[in-house]
């Protein structure tokens, strides 16, 4: 039996899909020359509200994407998505990379550049408008969108936190 057919096998299908967002090559000199390695940037989602990112670095290519799909498993958390977008405007920042996300009305779809578009995706989330300013480097506007979607809150959750009633913070 090939061992792809067995990885096949032992492959669970638990409905997180992945999406491979950057590989970069690393080099690192030393004194006998240059050694090469490789760095893989990978989301995954359930596609229902948990989403998480990872990162992988190996001398070969496809185990550096297999350990960055590890790490993006093992940090999953659940976001606060109101139907099919997002419940208020957030601003995510990581490095010099600024995201701004608005929820958009049904129908409009997802209106986003590519990094972006992959985490919101693989979030379950279908209605939204995003923008990206500074840098447009893949892994810091990933992170960047992480971390604004992990600051959301629901309605639910602002009330608890106010200890105000769902009514009171909706009639503000």
């Amino acid at each position: 039996m090939a061992r792809r057919e067995r990885e096949e096998i032992n492959k669970v299908d638990d409905g997180i899909k992945t999406k491979l967002v950057a590989v970069n090559r690393i080099t690192k000199v030393v004194k006998g020359g240059r050694n090469m390695r490789f760095s893989a940037l990978i989301v995954a989602g359930d596609g229902n509200g948990k989403v998480g990112i990872g990162t992988g670095k190996a001398a070969e290519v496809p185990e550096a994407i297999k350990k960055a799909e590890q790490s993006a498993r093992r940090a999953m958390t659940q976001i606060a998505i109101n139907e099919s977008t997002i419940p208020h405007e957030i601003v995510g920042k990581f490095g010099k990379s600024v995201v701004i996300m608005m929820p958009a009305p049904e129908g409009r779809g997802v209106i986003a550049g590519g990094s972006v578009r992959a985490v919101v995706e693989l979030a379950g989330i279908k209605n939204i408008t995003t923008k990206t300013y500074g840098s447009r480097n893949p892994i810091n506007t990933v992170k960047a969108t992480f971390e604004a979607l992990k600051s959301l809150r629901s309605p639910e959750q602002i009330a608890a936190l106010r200890d105000k009633t769902l009514e009171e913070i909706l009639g503000e």
